[in-house]
């Protein structure tokens, strides 16, 4: 449900043993947007602070107070639920009700690092699939049998309930969510406004194995393909481009980014078609061409099959006179 001044109303659950940074970046994400109104709801029978068995609460966890009651999560139409400590211990029943009662009633559910655990305790993500900080995935999968564990994800998506890692990860999905709502022109300002990389998708890993030198920083070729996004791009051209044999360049630049190169370079496609779609009155058929989908017929398979909706309808949602182009500011600082 919306207030009636039209917001979407974000509800961050003030668990016991939370995580304080895991309720500042939501609430810091969200709240400098004009098209959230953000509430912290909790029952106050329940301090949000605990003691961890290190003793480590004091550093890690902090109390932190509701300024609104778990009845309130019924007009939410996001619920964040913040990681908090010894997962494996049990959240109050009040709580694990609450998430139940809006996960059936269909609101956009958001696990930041181990607050998944108490999602899969109300029984929502059995048969769906999830992930969390990579050091509790063991036990995530030891806990729920039932919910389907995915390694390495900074988040992942499965219908209205994503889960995702750490804190950074929890940045990345919350901008995933005004990307979402509002379009990846206003997801990129609030991005640049609380400082963060505009764009880390869900498939980018949480950590690589091996970290790359700076010496094989390929920036200057990344920014080369974005300047050039509407020509013919290949492996080998980036390859050269960045003075590197194929091989090389490969590996390098999967260690940079996490993601073989013409999958980035089908990112930057996508991403430079929205931003289009969003800022622009070109026609699908300039907008193809101008970001390297070639025809039409091609950029409208490869959208709708990324985005989920059609250049059209996505043009309809975000542009400049569609519902979310005309209720916040383009530039989103």
């Amino acid at each position: 449900m919306r207030p009636g001044d039209g917001k979407i109303v974000v509800a961050i659950l003030a668990v016991p043993r939370l995580y304080a940074l895991d309720v500042s970046i939501p609430a810091h994400v969200f709240g400098r947007h004009p098209g959230y109104r953000v509430l912290v709801c909790g029952d106050r029978d329940f301090d949000s602070a605990g003691d961890s068995d290190d003793g480590s609460s004091q550093v890690v966890a902090t109390s932190i107070r509701p300024t609104h009651s778990l009845s309130d999560m019924e007009c939410a139409d996001v619920v964040v639920i913040p990681g908090y400590e010894n997962p494996h211990d049990p959240i109050p029943e009040s709580y694990v009700e609450a998430l139940r009662i809006a996960v059936e009633r269909g609101a956009r559910i958001v696990a930041v690092c181990t607050g998944v655990f108490a999602l899969a305790a109300s029984g929502t993500l059995n048969g769906r699939t999830a992930t969390t900080h990579w050091e509790y995935t063991d036990r995530l999968r030891a806990m729920h049998p039932s919910v389907d564990v995915v390694e390495n994800r900074l988040f992942v998506e499965d219908g209205a309930i994503l889960t995702s890692a750490g804190a950074s990860a929890g940045m990345d999905v919350c901008l995933h969510v005004v990307r979402t709502d509002f379009g990846v022109t206003v997801a990129e300002g609030v991005a640049k406004y609380v400082v963060s990389s505009p764009v880390r998708s869900a498939n980018e890993p949480q950590y690589l194995d091996a970290p790359t030198p700076p010496r094989t920083d390929l920036r200057a070729t990344r920014e080369w393909v974005i300047e050039n996004i509407g020509s013919p791009i290949t492996v080998q051209r980036m390859a050269d481009h960045s003075l590197l044999s194929r091989r090389t360049f490969i590996r390098r630049f999967a260690g940079e980014t996490g993601m073989p190169p013409m999958h980035w370079v089908a990112r930057q496609r996508i991403l430079g078609a929205r931003r289009l779609l969003e800022g622009s009155d070109w026609s699908v058929e300039r907008i193809a061409g101008a970001t390297g989908f070639g025809t039409a017929s091609n950029f409208r398979t490869l959208f709708r099959r990324e985005v989920g909706v059609t250049p059209t309808a996505y043009r309809k949602q975000h542009g400049p006179s569609g519902p979310s182009g005309s209720a916040v500011p383009r530039t989103g600082a």
